[in-house]
Formats: C-alpha cells, sequence, structure tokens
C-alpha cells in the first residue's frame, strides 16, 4: 500500500504561505508532508529558509492526520544531537505517530555559513550522523543519559517531554555505503527521483535489503521513501517552465556539493538550458503518464512517495494532483 505525500518548498515560499499549503495538502487528500531543513536556500534573490522545528509544530497544530517530517535535517553542526532529541521529543508527545526524523549527513551550503566551521570529508560526516543517532535513541528511551562519545557528549542528560515510543528515524542515502547503514540503523530510508535507474536497482535498494538482513531484528514497518519531482498542469508547457524555479536541482553533485553561498549556487542553476532544468522532473498534462511513471518506483518497491511540485502556483498543483492524480495512483497501488 502506498504512502503519497507531499514536499514543502521550503526554499521557495515564506513560512506562512507554506504553512497554508501544507494544510491543503491534508485538505487534499495527501496522506504526509515534510519539509527540508536548510540554514539557506538555493537562490539568494526570493529565497526562503524558515526553521523547519518551528515550521512543523504550526502545521502539526493545524492538521488532524498528516504524518509530517524533515527532509532531510543534518543533527551534527548546526545542532547538537541532543536539541534535536528534544524538539522531536516534543514533536512527537505533541502529535503521536504523526512524526518522522528524516537526516542526512549534510551539505556545506547549511552548515558551513552557520557555524564557520570547516567542512569536513563524508567520513567525518558519516561518523558524526551514526554517532548522533546512537546518543538520540538513548535520549528517547533512557534517563540520565551521561554519553562520551567522538563527536558529542552529554552529562545526565534527560529528556522529559517524549512520546510513548521513540520517533522513527529516516535514513537519506545517495550512495552505498549510507544506504547500508539506513536499512541496518533507520526505520526508514529516503531518495529522490530522476537519476539513472542503476543508482535504485544497482546500488541504493541492494544496499538497503543487505542493511535490514545485517540488522539482526525484523523491520516489518520499514518504509522506502521517494521525493518524486513531478510538474503538473493542465498547460504543458506551464509544466515546463515550472521546473526553472528548481534548475539547482539539475547540477551534478561534482557541481554543488562545496558551494556555500546561494548567490553562486542561483548563477549556476540559472546558467541551465531548460531542458537539462526539466531533466529530474516528470513532466507531462496527462495525468495517465504520471501514474504510468509513478509507476516505476512503486515497481522498484518505494512505498512512500513524496511529491515535489516546481511551480509557484502550489495551491492549483496541490488541487489538481488530488484531483487527478492521487486517485488514480490508489486505484492502481492501493
Amino acid at each position: 500500500m502506498l504512502t503519497l505525500g507531499y514536499k514543502a518548498s521550503a526554499e521557495q515560499f515564506a513560512p506562512a504561505k507554506l504553512l497554508d499549503y501544507g494544510v491543503l495538502a491534508e485538505q487534499a487528500g495527501f496522506d504526509s508532508c515534510f519539509i527540508s531543513d536548510h540554514f539557506q536556500p538555493w537562490k539568494h534573490t526570493d529565497g526562503h529558509a524558515p526553521n523547519s522545528l518551528v515550521w512543523l509544530g504550526a502545521l502539526g497544530a493545524r492538521t488532524q492526520r498528516l504524518v509530517m517530517g524533515t527532509s532531510v535535517l543534518t543533527p551534527t553542526f548546526r545542532y547538537h544531537p541532543s536539541i534535536v532529541a528534544q524538539a522531536f521529543g516534543t514533536l512527537g508527545s505533541m502529535f503521536p505517530g504523526r512524526v518522522i526524523l528524516g537526516i542526512g549527513t549534510g551539505e556545506g551550503l547549511n552548515e558551513v555559513p552557520s557555524t564557520g566551521a570547516p567542512w569536513p570529508e563524508f567520513k567525518e560526516r558519516f561518523a558524526r550522523m551514526r554517532e548522533a543517532v546512537q546518543l538520540m535513541r538513548k535520549l528517547w528511551t533512557e534517563e540520565r543519559v551521561s554519553f562520551e562519545g567522538q563527536y558529542y557528549r552529554t552529562e545526565k542528560a534527560t529528556i522529559y517531554d517524549r512520546p510513548e515510543t521513540p520517533v522513527p528515524i529516516y535514513v537519506a542515502a545517495a550512495g552505498a555505503l549510507v544506504a547500508k547503514y539506513a536499512g541496518r540503523g533507520g526505520d526508514g530510508f529516503i531518495c529522490t527521483s530522476g537519476k539513472k535507474p542503476e543508482l535504485y536497482t544497482e546500488t541504493l535498494l541492494p544496499n538497503v535489503a543487505a542493511g535490514l538482513d545485517a540488522a539482526g531484528a525484523p523491520k516489518p514497518n520499514y518504509d522506502r521513501m521517494i521525493e518524486v519531482k513531478v510538474s503538473f498542469d493542465t498547460d504543458r508547457q506551464r509544466a515546463l517552465e515550472d521546473t526553472r524555479h528548481w534548475a539547482a536541482l539539475a547540477l551534478s553533485p561534482e557541481e554543488k556539493m562545496s558551494v556555500e553561498d546561494p548567490a553562486e549556487m542561483e548563477r549556476l542553476a540559472d546558467a541551465l538550458p531548460l531542458e537539462r532544468a526539466a531533466s529530474r522532473w516528470i513532466v507531462s498534462d496527462d495525468p495517465e503518464e504520471h501514474v504510468e511513471r509513478i509507476g516505476y518506483y512503486a515497481g522498484l518497491g518505494f512505498n512512500h512517495l513524496v511529491f515535489h511540485a516546481p511551480g509557484p502556483d502550489q495551491a492549483r498543483f496541490l488541487s489538481l494532483y488530488g484531483e487527478r492524480v492521487l486517485p488514480l495512483l490508489r486505484r492502481r497501488f492501493g
């Protein structure tokens, strides 16, 4: 059975407007809503970067059933893991069963400007993330936690407001090593659409499966989540032009990973031709075509699809997708 979610474009819209879109998503029939956690957006001009933790609290208060979370937060540089544990403990206690913590190893664009610290190599970033997960889970399940790791320490720390069961942690991965950890150490896995098929079939999903096998205990509710980039409108040219707003997604990891200035990211994205800007997206005015192409990911085993639309009129997207695409997906896949 598929879970169908909405990606709230925090980098594109002011927080109050984005909150209205989250509420509309629930009304339009979406099951979940995820927001990225950026200190700086992908672009400088008209960019936005609301605090995801504050925003999720407001969304929870204005909705009834929507599952919500971060996609993704880095609990290792701007935040100490104990503060992330406290924040999600609070969210989980206020909105039980509706909160997910999605995490990743981070990007320099978010962590360097806010801390002034040098951006470390992947080995350290990955080690920090694993240690952060260990500490957060101890804080959610134990009292008076004195923790001494390689990167983080606590002294007789207690999270007093926390849910009855720990908040699920989903791990974002773009390569084999983290994908295997996502299976072994996570409660779910996150990736994005629009990349080469062999990345999913030969690298990510097989390593998630290997990690699950290595976990030592079954995880029957394990979630395989993918952010699906979709641009849908009754006017196909409008759907195509809308992808310009997120041209940065078409930049390769090598082109953007070390970029720390949103103005430079904006310059790189603006230089891309429209065909390349649209290359990561399912662009069509045909609901059946969307369902067919989305079905590819469902066929691979992804069971939680979070739809990210690039256009400025998100209310239009939510209404159109809720009326024309989501019912077709549910009929076909359950």
